[in-house]
């Protein structure tokens, strides 16, 4: 049923992305082409957080990144992806940040409030399954996350913009051991 269900959805979305001139389902796939199969994809090796997801099919952090320059803020695509956690939230480690290549970041947070991260993974490689997204984060977010982060009081007062950020809603990880 839920497969009758997906097909007009789908064909929905493929107009709605035609109409708008954002791109089209199969230019989504040939932009996010590279599939990473994790080096031990063995289900001990990770921790698994949130939704139960499996490590097979994520895509990499890279590959992420050249497609989220490519949307606009609003947009969204369903994803999962295997990346370094450069940054995670001191106080409940209710976010993290993924290293995407280069400068660029994703910042993630977690489907619900639901789950929390331990605070102790920077560094380390996780599996994220959830919805990829653009926005514009206010002034006040940015001073907030920079303060869960250990900011100084003066990196702090220097934001002073909203800034466009390459966010995901993650319901599910799997944290590598």
């Amino acid at each position: 049923m839920k497969n009758y269900l997906l097909i007009p959805a789908l064909a929905l979305s493929l107009v709605a992305c035609k109409e708008e001139n954002k791109p089209t389902e199969a230019e989504v796939v040939e932009t996010v082409t590279e599939m990473v199969t994790p080096e031990n994809s063995a289900e001990g090796d990770y921790e698994s957080f949130g939704k139960e997801i499996v490590a097979d099919d994520a895509i990499a952090a890279s590959s992420m990144a050249e497609h989220y320059k490519t949307m606009k803020v609003g947009d969204s695509v369903n994803s999962k992806l295997i990346a370094k956690v450069n940054e995670v939230c001191q106080s409940k480690g209710c976010w993290m940040k993924l290293d995407l290549g280069g400068e660029e970041q994703a910042m993630v947070k977690f489907k619900d409030y639901g789950f929390f991260m331990p605070k102790d993974i920077q560094g380390k490689e996780v599996i994220i399954n959830g919805k990829a997204f653009v926005e514009e984060m206010s002034v006040e977010d940015q001073r907030h996350y920079a303060e869960d982060a250990g900011e100084s009081e003066e990196a702090i007062a220097a934001i002073t913009e909203p800034k466009r950020t390459y966010s995901f809603e993650a319901d599910g990880v799997l944290l590598k051991k």
